[in-house]
């Protein structure tokens, strides 16, 4: 057996293709608590959702698990395929949300039993409100937090709390698209590590996605938004909440600490923040 291990994107733990002895060759994942406490929770949650996810959804096939109560590892098909180039490629990317417009339709209604995107990830929806707080306690300068948003706090923090029923809905989400999350072959567009998905909207992926497309440097994300059909048909007021949600996620986020085996992560979240400002600056027309 032969393994080659995967650098790059945000789990803290082994990612590796192995060709077995019997030439067949599989993917897996895997992490222990000692790396991360919160990873082994993600790896079984996303067993779960990946054993149950039907076979119309491109994503690798779910093979099986190994869990001894500190490492937790995932097996899955091997894809021959590569994630996009960044800067993103415009063929490329056109491939991609055509994909997501396409993974909506198979994910309504949702296949699977999940919570709603506001229930499983409540941090992404409480990023101002935190903000606010940390500087009413004294705890957080605002230092280098930009001007705009400082003089709208308290409008934002009002914004934001709209933002999970504003993101409901009753698609199946992956909810943490992005480059490394997509594995591109000839044929086909395929979405892997699914273990944040859950109920929402339909336009939401698409939302959630934008920033990081901008990040690598692909268009603004209203140049994509406004002109897919998912955004074109998503109710404005409803995006700009969940528009405002993820700026102050990131912009909340990139100011902490580095989790534990993430030291890039708070980077990832500050270089997604400023597009998702820019882009909320325009939805509210704020001056």
């Amino acid at each position: 057996m032969e393994a080659t291990t995967h650098p790059g994107g945000f789990s803290p733990g082994v990612a590796a293709s192995l060709a077995l002895a019997d030439g067949r060759r599989a993917f897996v994942k895997a992490v222990s608590g000692r790396i991360n406490p919160y990873s082994p929770g993600m790896h079984r949650r996303e067993a779960r959702i990946a054993a149950a996810l039907p076979a119309s959804v491109p994503t690798s096939r779910f093979l099986d698990s190994y869990d001894d109560g500190d490492w937790i590892a995932l097996i899955f098909e091997e894809i021959d395929g590569t994630t996009p180039r960044t800067p993103w490629h415009q063929p490329e990317l056109d491939r991609v949300l055509v994909a997501i417009g396409e993974l909506t339709s198979v994910l309504t209604p949702a296949p699977i039993a999940v919570e709603s995107v506001g229930e499983l990830m409540p941090d992404v929806f409480a990023g101002w409100q935190r903000l606010a707080a940390g500087a009413e306690s004294g705890q957080d300068d605002l230092q280098g937090v930009d001007p705009w948003a400082q003089r709208h706090l308290a409008e934002l923090v009002a914004l934001e709390a709209a933002s999970p029923q504003a993101a409901a809905g009753t698609t199946l989400l992956h909810a943490d698209i992005r480059a490394d999350n997509i594995l591109l072959t000839a044929s086909r567009v395929y979405f892997i590590d699914w273990p944040w998905a859950s109920r929402g909207a339909a336009w939401v992926d698409l939302a959630f996605m934008l920033p990081s497309v901008a990040m690598q440097g692909g268009p603004k994300p209203w140049e994509i938004f406004d002109a897919h059909r998912l955004g074109r048909t998503a109710p404005a007021a409803a995006v700009t909440a969940v528009v405002a949600a993820v700026a102050g996620f990131m912009i909340r986020g990139s100011r902490l600490p580095a989790p534990p085996g993430l030291p890039t992560v708070r980077a990832f979240q500050r270089d997604q923040g400023l597009p998702a400002l820019e882009w909320l600056k325009r939805r509210t027309g704020w001056a």
